[in-house]
């Protein structure tokens, strides 16, 4: 299968479109991990063999992908979600598809997704996360039971924001509890060797949409079947598409 990938910068960051053979109309915008990168003619989605399994089984099925460096372990921050709403409109411009996108994202990715549901709700389809961190202050406080992860975690957050460490404490960090969004989400957790609890996280998320009267799915798995996971997301996008 031939694919195109076209690599290029918004300001200082590099950012990749992975343009399918047979487009089927449809736009992923891609918010990784806090290993997650992108440079000038490769990305950790490219290196990593799950996720560029992924990838190619996403293309199999027409699907454009685009993805930024976002400013590496951003957290989140107000400039990955600006970065991330410019990237958007960049692709819409430069590619024929439909206005409304799915999200897929990767642990510290479902920081900047829930933003990106309220502030862009109309351009948003679906959202599909992998073991998915969604409250940055519980998992602030949680590594705090690990003194060597807790001062990285602090000095990251301090760079991506663009503050004194010392008053991180001072910050309005990203949540779930303030999502008012009643978009199609479905939440994949690997049951073992997950960075972000799911009772911190996706559990208690599962728990916000039961209560606005707006449920999620939310799946549970091992990790050993990553062909299934990936043809799970594909099913929900489907799903989600019946509606242009």
């Amino acid at each position: 299968m031939c694919i195109t990938e076209r690599f290029f910068q918004i300001e200082t960051e590099w950012n990749v479109v992975h343009l399918p053979k047979k487009p089927n109309g449809f736009g992923i915008l891609i918010l990784g991990d806090r290993s997650d990168f992108v440079e000038e003619n490769s990305s950790f989605w490219h290196q990593h063999y799950g996720r560029n399994q992924l990838i190619s089984e996403l293309m199999n099925q027409g699907y454009t992908l685009f993805h930024s460096n976002l400013f590496g372990s951003n957290w989140g921050s107000p400039r990955a979600v600006t970065m991330a709403k410019q990237l958007y409109h960049l692709i819409m411009k430069k590619e024929i598809l439909n206005q409304r996108v799915h999200l897929l994202t990767d642990g510290m990715g479902g920081l900047t997704a829930l933003q990106l549901m309220e502030l862009i709700p109309d351009k948003i389809r679906s959202v599909a996360m992998m073991n998915p961190c969604l409250d940055l202050q519980t998992h602030l406080i949680k590594e705090k039971e690990n003194k060597f992860f807790y001062k990285r975690l602090l000095k990251e957050i301090s760079l991506a924001y663009g503050i004194d460490a010392k008053k991180i404490n001072t910050l309005n960090l990203p949540s779930m509890s303030n999502s008012t969004s009643r978009k199609p989400v479905r939440i994949w957790q690997k049951m073992n060797n997950s960075t972000y609890r799911s009772q911190d996280h996706s559990k208690k998320y599962e728990e916000l949409r039961k209560k606005m009267g707006s449920p999620i799915q939310l799946i549970y798995h091992l990790g050993d079947n990553p062909y299934r996971v990936n043809q799970s997301i594909i099913k929900f996008y489907k799903e989600n598409e019946k509606v242009l």
